[in-house]
């Protein structure tokens, strides 16, 4: 049977402790054996019977014990802090003891975090292993939670300072000792509660740092519906606390990630979001809700995104988190960056303020040159850089879920735009040295960087804003709205009804607009950067949706066709990535644009330049396909119109003669639907299925799809595998009707992208499709009977 742990000194308890010893030392007058007690009380651990605590030992026993195992007296004090930390208790002396332990643990933690973990000879276990093997952690959880449990009608409470320790203590067992951050996450009240001592300014960051981590490994996502008065809450939190508190909610908001490339497939997602609507809401979904739900939440978070450095917190404020920093290790790295910075430009700044990290000594570690040092204004900056990629991190991802609208219109509101713009230049896209951006153990290009960091969160949340909304045109000043309204009025054609409705106080101020800011960096960008990726994607989320030739002549205007080009084909640009997002944006710039298209041979002017440019293309048709859809539709519309600029166009530009030929086209088709299977397709390449069909339904438009269907066929043949094309096509396209036929965001998207009707594509499909044999147009017509293979099924397992 489990010996129950007792209260120290009575009869009982020594009694049930004598005989867990005995079994430790393997009966009286066996030879000692510590190994054998720690191995046991890791077996008890797990199983929850047995060895599970040091109240289960007599003092004398840990004490002589202790002399030889190097213990640092840590179970001694453990049976101490049972003592003293019962319900009756003052905890003053539960207290007392915590402080000694406290120093125990924290050194131990800030070696191992700071990669300076130096274990003497004689330290056979570190602090931390005995700590939690001893029963500490399960203490502390109980000591922390004794104000949950009324005692004659009254609620117990303890100290902020004795939580402050408790927490401290937790924290460095969680970062040294592994499982006990798991163990933690397991304790779904516990984690609940945690939430509640965040209502003390005193013990508000040791607890946040805490829940980071023990969300961070939680397998079930906690329900902030759950928290109680979560509204009273997050509404008395002071912006630093807000700002702070985003590092929880990140975690909380984002639909957890199974980690397996597997699940990312679209059979897999088509089978999650079956099983959704049958269970409803998910938990990061019902937080998004609780958060919106909270008056004032999105306007305090764009006040703390668009907050100018001047505005920060004052200086005494800003040291007492610095030393909070330093003691919470989670941000110890950052520190180690701003303490480096403040180290080079001291000699600069006269007037700065000096730091001194509490417990600096030869102890901690930390020379005395680094222990006390100047707080320059870069410190300042980089406080602020670190709260703001939280915060936009958050913004972004409610931008993307349930209540994007709502979203929306409350970022709009509250300037959230403007506000960036603003700070566009003087810190987010701020020059700097390279010094200021490297954190301890990682380089200048590394994206842990806060300054790297910062500037992707902006441009994925420019993207997320722009992305099919019409809000999108307040990324530009009046001026530059002005301009759109001239570009249309010149064309004779009517404005975008999103620029006439758009509300001219909501836009950007100063001389540019936040678009013209961004593509002024995208030019200056270095070809090697990691940043080119994002800024292509920002500025194609503003052409996604139905085509704008407006806003199209608004981006030629400022050279970022040349710009593309240069990168493509100048540079030859070797990174996937940075040319799927060069492609993509090229084809938004110029679909259906004669303007582009004459820029486009402008530049391409010989044909070494269009043979570097089609090589680009033929690499990896994953990466250019919809460059090619674009194209494609591009020369199906000039080819009906009667226009002599058009017809220039077309005689002269060797991009759309290349794509007019039927063999190209062949090519293009043939392996499109090669390179891609209904178990292999996700987002990113199910756009080869839809640029095959856009290739297809523009031949059956000319009555040319039959030819298309026979082409297709010989091909297999002059490749040696009759039917291995039309099959895999005949189920992609089954699997297409299945996907495409009850997501109405996608459909929309398709036909607002190649302006033909979503009617038409489910047409042409089922066309395709029929079972009919006799039928010219159908696959199935094209498929030998031998080789037929059309009824698989891919459902996911």
């Amino acid at each position: 049977m489990a010996a129950a742990p007792a209260a120290a000194g009575s009869g009982a308890g020594r009694g049930r402790r004598a005989a867990a010893t005995v079994a430790a030392w393997g009966g009286w007058g066996g030879r000692p054996r510590p190994v054998n007690i720690l191995l046991q009380l890791r077996q008890g651990q797990l199983t929850g019977r047995g060895l599970v605590r040091a109240v289960q030992f007599t003092e004398t026993f840990l004490t002589e014990r202790d002399k030889q195992s190097k213990w640092s007296g840590i179970p001694q004090l453990l049976l101490k802090l049972y003592a003293t930390s019962h319900l009756h208790s003052d905890f003053v002396e539960c207290q007392n003891i915590l402080k000694d332990i406290s120093p125990l643990l924290s050194m131990e933690a800030m070696a191992f975090v700071t990669e300076e973990r130096k274990l003497t000879q004689e330290t056979t276990y570190p602090n931390t292993y005995i700590f939690d093997l001893f029963g500490g952690v399960d203490l502390l959880v109980e000591i922390l939670m004794r104000p949950t449990v009324s005692l004659r009608g009254q609620k117990l409470k303890i100290s902020d300072e004795m939580s402050k320790d408790c927490l401290s203590i937790l924290y460095n067992t969680c970062v040294c000792t592994e499982g006990v951050t798991k163990r933690l996450a397991e304790k779904n009240d516990f984690v609940i509660f945690l939430f509640t001592l965040m209502t003390s300014k005193k013990t508000f960051l040791q607890t946040a740092t805490l829940i980071e981590d023990i969300l961070g490994v939680k397998k079930e996502m906690i329900r902030l519906d759950e928290v109680p008065n979560l509204s009273s809450l997050v509404s008395n939190f002071d912006q630093q606390q807000l700002a702070n508190f985003c590092r929880i909610l990140a975690v909380t908001i984002s639909e957890m990630d199974t980690g397996n490339d597997d699940k990312h497939t679209l059979l897999a997602k088509n089978a999650q979001q079956k099983k959704s609507l049958s269970l409803g809401p998910s938990a990061a979904e019902i937080n998004q809700a609780a958060l919106l739900s909270i008056p004032g939440f999105v306007e305090r978070l764009c006040k703390l995104a668009t907050r100018k450095v001047s505005e920060s917190t004052g200086t005494a404020s800003f040291l007492q988190e610095l030393e909070e920093w330093y003691t919470w290790l989670d941000n110890a790295l950052v520190l180690d960056a701003l303490m480096r910075v403040a180290n080079e430009e001291s000699e600069h700044s006269p007037a700065s303020i000096v730091l001194s990290p509490p417990g600096a000594s030869e102890e901690s570690g930390l020379p005395h040159s680094s222990a006390r040092t100047q707080l320059p204004q870069s410190m300042k900056i980089m406080h602020e850089i670190m709260y703001k990629l939280e915060v936009l991190y958050v913004l972004c991802v409610l931008l993307m879920g349930r209540q994007r609208n709502q979203v929306h219109r409350m970022i709009a509101e509250f300037k959230l735009i403007p506000g960036l713009n603003n700070l566009f230049d003087k810190l987010i896209w701020r020059k700097h040295s390279a010094s200021a951006l490297v954190l301890h153990g990682h380089n200048q290009n590394c994206d842990c960087s806060p300054d790297i960091t910062l500037k992707i969160q902006f441009l994925r949340l420019l993207q997320s804003f722009s992305d099919h909304h019409e809000n999108k045109y307040l990324l530009l000043n009046n001026q530059e709205l002005n301009e759109l309204s001239a570009i249309s009025l010149k064309a004779n054609i009517p404005e975008v009804e999103a620029v006439l409705n758009t509300d001219r106080s909501l836009v950007c101020d100063g001389k540019r607009g936040l678009l013209t800011r961004l593509l002024q960096v995208m030019k200056k960008e270095p070809a090697e950067s990691s940043f080119r990726f994002w800024q292509a994607r920002a500025v194609e989320s503003f052409l996604r949706g139905t085509t704008s030739y407006a806003d199209q002549m608004f981006l030629l205007k400022r050279g970022l066709l040349e710009h593309i080009l240069y990168c493509i084909v100048d540079s030859e640009c070797k990174s996937r990535d940075v040319l799927q997002s060069y492609f993509d944006l090229l084809g938004e710039l110029m679909k259906f644009n004669v303007d582009a298209f004459k820029r486009f041979n402008k530049y391409i002017n010989t044909d070494a330049k269009f043979q570097v440019f089609l090589k680009q293309i033929n690499s990896s048709l994953v990466d250019s396909n919809m460059l090619v859809r674009c194209v494609t539709l591009s020369l199906d519309r000039f080819e009906n119109q009667v226009d002599m600029k058009v017809a220039e166009v077309l005689s002269e530009c060797r991009l759309l003669a290349y794509i007019s030929q039927v063999p190209t086209q062949m090519s293009f088709l043939f392996r499109l639907i090669n390179i891609i299977h209904v178990q292999t397709l996700t987002q990113e390449n199910v756009s080869c299925l839809n640029t095959s069909l856009v290739i297809l339904m523009l031949a059956r438009r000319k009555e040319r799809l039959p030819l298309y269907l026979r082409l297709l066929q010989r091909m297999e043949h002059s490749k040696k595998y009759p039917g291995f094309l039309l099959n895999n096509f005949h189920n992609l396209l089954r699997f297409w009707q299945q996907h495409y036929l009850h997501k109405d965001k996608d459909s929309t998207c398709l036909e607002n992208s190649s302006c033909i009707s979503f009617s038409y594509w489910k047409e042409t499909v089922s066309i395709l499709l029929n079972p009919d044999r006799q039928s010219p147009s159908a696959l199935v017509s094209y498929i030998e009977e031998p080789y037929m293979d059309i009824d698989r099924d891919f459902a996911e397992e």
